[in-house]
Order: structure tokens, then sequence, then C-alpha cells
């Protein structure tokens, strides 16, 4: 009985939502106006056309929905939409022209300390910062394309930011021209799934101090600096690509102050190195492919207890490099292209350990200016002394069970 009269009272709240139609040959042509008007639970459905009333603040839960995508258009002054409400629904507009570079750090879309909201289908264009989540709890961001044109990172926003959230779903958006494409700060809980970001000005994903979440199937291309992962705990990336990355300070995935965490069948392509990492412990890194990279991965002396195994090393200029020589962290079972061992019992396992840092790329890290003799006849015998009489590289870096073949599945 108590059951059913939930369902009657549900029910009963539908029936009473309202559609208020607002468009130049409808009865409500102020967005303002019809929020006014608006209870709870009704749907404002915008029409076609441009809209240029300031800062819309949504500060009821309501269904605000665009019809062939309406403008919202801030003039280069305004907070375009600003979103006070619980429960509230953003969807199919087309928000442009945020102010610029105040302290309030105006956005195209902003939500204020609420939960369960949801922006979709959205075309942000030209905007400070793109969407921004607040102090959110269970919102979503869907679907939506976020473009701007920032040369400079201190002249423009992020894509989509996000700070002090939580349970937060990031899902199927493209993200270009901004600061950094995604940006975590004291997030936890939370999924970026599915999304595309490129030609950001500074970093592809950002997240500093945001523990407990998952980043999945996501694509970092052509971005100034890759991905940069910081003082976080307990992160799961599973099959990105993380391509194209080039730069001095450049790389594909940057980890600081990291730790007990997966990187899982991913893709590093083209970056200056695939992996950068400092201060790092209890990282996992399996089945992910390095190919064609500068440096596959970089591995400070800071870092203990990392296992890399099962990963297929393909093309790079090199493999691995440190700047240390006590060796803290396991290889294990990885494919690499440079190995030249045999194996006479045809167990798919090399019979002799691989040693994947060379002397070149021990000389390069501590004296840049040595890549001037790469590829000579002298650092090539070098190097292959060093890998039979290890001296300057040290004794334990090394990987007792090399793949013969490529790691697949």
């Amino acid at each position: 009985m108590k059951k059913s009269f939930y369902i009657f009272l549900l029910f009963s709240s539908f029936l009473q939502a309202n559609l208020i139609e607002v468009g130049v040959n409808k009865p409500v042509k102020s967005i303002k106006k019809a929020i006014l008007i608006a209870k709870v639970n009704d749907t404002i459905l915008v029409y076609k056309g441009v809209y240029r009333e300031g800062n819309i603040v949504i500060n009821k839960k309501i269904v605000f929905i665009g019809k062939n995508f309406p403008t919202l258009d801030g003039q280069k002054k305004y907070e375009v939409l600003s979103v006070k409400a619980d429960g509230a629904l953003v969807k199919g507009f087309k928000v442009i022209n945020s102010g610029y570079g105040t302290l309030e750090d105006p956005c195209g879309i902003k939500v204020y300390n609420r939960k369960n909201v949801v922006i979709q289908n959205n075309i942000l264009d030209n905007n400070f910062f793109g969407i921004y989540i607040q102090n959110g709890t269970n919102c979503i961001i869907k679907n939506n394309k976020i473009n701007a044109y920032g040369k400079q990172e201190q002249l423009i926003g992020n894509g989509i930011h996000c700070w002090k959230s939580d349970s937060l779903q990031i899902t199927a958006n493209s993200v270009s021209g901004h600061r950094d494409g995604i940006y975590f700060e004291f997030v936890t809980n939370s999924v970026i799934w599915r999304n595309i970001s490129t030609h950001n000005v500074r970093y592809g994903l950002h997240f500093m101090f945001s523990n407990d979440d998952a980043y999945i199937s996501n694509v970092f291309k052509n971005n100034g600096a890759g991905v940069a992962v910081m003082y976080t705990q307990r992160v799961k990336m599973f099959n990105n690509y993380f391509e194209e990355n080039w730069g001095d300070a450049a790389y594909g995935l940057f980890l600081k102050e990291i730790s007990d965490s997966y990187i899982i069948s991913n893709k590093f392509d083209k970056n200056t190195s695939g992996i950068h990492m400092e201060g790092t412990s209890r990282i996992l890194v399996e089945k992910n492919i390095f190919e064609a990279n500068g440096w596959g991965m970089k591995i400070q002396a800071s870092c203990m207890d990392n296992v890399i195994k099962n990963n297929n090393f393909v093309g790079n200029t090199f493999d691995i490099s440190t700047n240390g020589s006590l060796v803290l962290n396991t290889f294990d079972s990885n494919y690499w292209d440079k190995y030249e061992g045999y194996d006479l019992d045809k167990n798919g396992i090399g019979d002799v350990p691989f040693r994947p840092l060379s002397l070149f790329a021990v000389l390069t890290e501590n004296n840049p200016s040595a890549m001037l003799l790469f590829r000579s006849f002298m650092i090539t015998l070098l190097d292959k002394s060093e890998k039979i009489l290890p001296s300057i590289t040290p004794d334990n870096f090394i990987d007792k069970t090399p793949l013969m073949k490529k790691f697949s599945g």
C-alpha cells in the first residue's frame, strides 16, 4: 500500500508539469521570463534563434531543452548559463562568447554546489571556461562539443573543469582549444569515458588530488603536454590513446606522486615520452603498447615497487630511461623489439635476459647534447659492450623473461 502511494505521488507530479515554449513566434519570447514563471519539474522548450539575455540562471529543478540548437550568446561579457538547482537538465543549446578573464572565471555553463544535474548534447564555442562543475555530486556531462581558440594558457580556461566534486560522469565529449581539455581537482569516485581531447594548449587531461577515479577509452591527441596525474591514489586508466604529444617537456602521460594505481591496455604512440614517472609507487603498468615514442618510459629514481609487465615496446628511440642507479621496480615478460636473444626451448620466452636501459639513454639523461652522437658507430659499439658487461647501467635493471613475440590479448 505504501509503495502504491509513492507511485501515485510520482505520477501526479508528472501530470502537473507544464511545457513552456520560448521563441520569436511563441507567447513567451524571453528565456528569463520562462524560468521566472516555470514551476518545479516544468519543461522549457526554446526554439531556434539567438538569445542575448546576459547571465541566465536556472534556480529551480526544470528540464531546459533547445530545439535545433538555439544560441545563447554571452556577448563576451557574461557567464552565459548558471545552474543553481538540483536535478536540472540542460540539453540541445549552442552556448557562445562568455566573458573572459575575470576573477569569477566566467563559463559557458557552470553548476554551483548542486547534485544530479545533467548537461547533455550541447555545443559550446569560444567561451573562457566551457563546462564547470563546482562542488557537484552525481552530475553527468555527456555528448557535448566544446571548442575554444586559445593560444596561451594564461588567456583561456579549461574545457571541462571539475572542482571538489564526487561521483561525476564525463562521457563522450569532444574538447579542443582550451588550456586543459578536462581538469579534475579534489574529485573522487568519478569516471571519464570515451572523450576526445585534442589540440589543447597545455594538457588533454589534468587531475590533482583526485582519488578513486577511472579514465577509460579516451583519446588524448596532439595536446601541449599530454596528460598529467599528480598527488593522487587509486587511479585506473584503461584503453586510452595517448598520441602525438610532442615538445621539449611533453609526454603522453606524466605521473607525479601517484600510488596504488593501474595503467592497463593503453596505447602510447608518437609522444616525446610515453610515460614519465616521478615519485610513483605500487603502479601496475600492463598490456600497454609503446610505439614510435622518443622514450617509451622515463622512470625516475624516486619511483619504487612499480611493476611493468606484458607490454610491447616497438620502434621507440629509447625504450626506458632513468636518472639513478638504484632500481626498485620490476620488469617482467615484456616484448622488446631491440631484443636480440634466442629461444632454444621454443616456449616464447627469451633464454637470455634483456637489459632495456641502454648506455646512451643514461648518457643523454645527464647530457642532452650527447644526442648529436645518436646512431654513430662508437655509440652502437658502447651499447653492445654495456649489455654484455654492465658498468654504468644498473646491473638489476633487467627483464629476465623477455617475450619473443608481441603480447596480444
